[in-house]
């Protein structure tokens, strides 16, 4: 009989309030007990994650005269979280199996079976589960008291309430199907798990799985306030909309237990998936991953353990989660996963079949097709347009190889939305590529690039960050509408059209600025 602790589907539990999701409850509500400054409360694991005082203050979640963490606990704990980077996936697995362990101490003092006890996870793909769990609807208990610890107002977003929303209109599992963990970056491929970085709190370019499905879920759950402002005139975000506030709602547990659920499924699910490197579907193996940001000198992973001590880890032990004592009952992915096969790619382009198939290779080189020629600003509801001017030499090269002309593999193509700036975490936008202004439903699928949230843009915008204010970046993949584009014959002019169709109204107070949008050709 297995001895670790199971994971479970929080739908499939038996019951609603079953007990894994109500020992939960009970120990989050211990945690919410005790002081901002003390180690193992409730806000201070919050602000692990990311802090923002005044915006906590203003929601009531802490008292403006309530001290803070030390300076000595902010400097070691605080705002370390991990986001655009390949240290996202391992250090949220540390910061669950804190979070985890602190509630099962809880558990125990309460009497209950924390030896056994484990988070459950959210798969908002299952069939009948893309409703936030009825557990987190009502502020009353079972028994219907109020208080309950798992209800939090500030949920404004269309998964944050009691009815469904289809969520394959917003996000999907594609990046399962991408058999690299840290592609190259630099306008391609960033890859499953991330591009190479540093210690990296805030800014820069999300991974495959990061920004999707994990940045779409945050915003569709949040959202923003239908009424409470920032001084500025921007609405104030709900908690899982911002970094600084999303792990003050419990859901967010729920979520990212669901995204370290796909990562182990990347890893191993299915058994025998096709392979054309032997890295494929593998964690990084260098140093500079394996032993975290510490390696060059920067902080270091650590939480706090129940008895306040510090817990120190690393990537290295991040990867192995039944050496970590945990396990999940279903690594089913939950939705359809879009892969990269190159055998497939080439019979649709009419290409003659390579020596090798499998999954595509990520290639390490790139080269610019084409950029705008200035910056973009979002606001309203409606679509907004631009034009990206390609250069005819590169756009030649794309369709050579498209076109089987080239000794080596079809190229992949991604267009870049860079330098993202803004003051409002909550935005979702479609983006659309190559698309006629007067173009059908169905032709407008067929175009989508793909859905951006803009979770963590207010810091990155901030000046005084680590850095500069330089905003986030969105990668999307567009190879199947450039294969699309070729093989109809439209690949060849001098500008491809982008369109950008927000899912809510973006205030004008926001300042959501897109700084250039640029088009790169990966290849080998």
């Amino acid at each position: 009989m297995s001895q670790l602790r199971t994971r479970q589907n929080v739908y499939k539990l038996g019951s609603a309030w079953a007990d894994p999701i109500l020992w939960y409850a009970r120990g989050v509500q211990k945690l919410k007990e005790r002081p901002l400054a003390d180690r193992t409360s409730w806000t201070f694991y919050g602000g692990i994650h990311g802090i923002f005082r005044a915006l906590w203050d203003f929601y009531g979640i802490t008292d403006p005269n309530e001290p803070g963490p030390s300076q000595a606990d902010t400097d070691t704990f605080i705002d370390q979280c991990q986001h655009q980077s390949f240290f996202f996936l391992p250090w949220h697995r540390g910061y669950l199996m804190a979070i985890e362990t602190l509630i099962r101490s809880e558990i125990e003092a309460l009497g209950g079976p924390h030896e056994s006890w484990a988070l459950p996870y959210w798969n908002y793909f299952g069939d009948g589960q893309n409703a936030l769990p009825p557990e987190f609807r009502s502020p009353d208990w079972p028994d219907g008291t109020g208080d309950n610890p798992l209800f939090v107002v500030q949920r404004w977003g269309p998964m944050g309430g009691t009815q469904p929303f289809d969520i394959a209109s917003r996000t999907n599992l594609d990046p399962l199907g991408d058999p690299v963990f840290t592609g190259p970056g630099g306008g391609v491929s960033t890859g499953f798990g991330g591009p190479a970085t540093g210690f990296n709190w805030q800014g820069g370019s999300s991974g495959g799985l990061e920004m999707n499905p994990h940045n779409i879920v945050h915003g569709l759950v949040g959202g923003g306030s239908p009424t409470d402002t920032f001084s500025d005139g921007t609405p104030l975000p709900g908690l899982m909309s911002t970094p600084t506030a999303a792990a003050l709602d419990p859901i967010f547990y729920l979520h990212h237990c669901n995204i370290d659920r796909l990562w182990q499924s990347w890893n191993v699910f299915p058994a025998g998936k096709p392979s054309a490197a032997p890295t494929d579907w593998q964690n990084p193996n260098n140093l500079d991953w394996l032993q975290g940001p510490a390696r060059s000198g920067e902080r270091r992973f650590v939480m706090p353990k129940p008895d306040g001590s510090e817990w120190v880890y690393t990537p290295t032990e991040m990867q192995k989660i039944d050496a970590l004592g945990y396990e999940y009952d279903d690594l089913t992915p939950g939705a359809a996963v879009q892969g990269m096969d190159m055998a497939a790619r080439r019979a649709v382009l009419g290409i003659a079949a390579a020596a090798r198939g499998g999954p595509a290779v990520a290639a390490s080189s790139s080269e610019m097709m084409g950029a705008s020629d200035k910056g973009l600003a979002l606001s309203g509801s409606g679509a907004t347009r631009t034009t990206v001017r390609t250069d005819a030499a590169v756009r030649g090269r794309v369709s050579n190889s498209l076109a089987g002309r080239a000794a080596t593999a079809p190229d992949r193509v991604f267009l870049n939305l860079e330098n993202i700036t803004g003051l409002y975490d909550a935005v979702i936008f479609e983006v659309y590529v190559g698309l006629a202004a007067d173009a059908d439903d169905a032709t407008r699928q067929a175009h989508l690039a793909g859905n951006v949230s803009l979770f963590g843009v207010r810091q990155a915008s901030d000046m005084a960050g680590r850095h500069s204010g330089g905003g986030i970046n969105a990668t999307l993949e567009i190879t199947g509408i450039v294969d699309k584009l070729h093989l109809a014959g439209n690949f060849d002019a001098d500008e491809l059209s982008v369109e950008i169709v927000p899912m809510d109204e973006i205030p004008e107070a926001a300042q959501i600025r897109i700084g250039r949008i640029s088009l790169y050709r990966q290849f080998e």
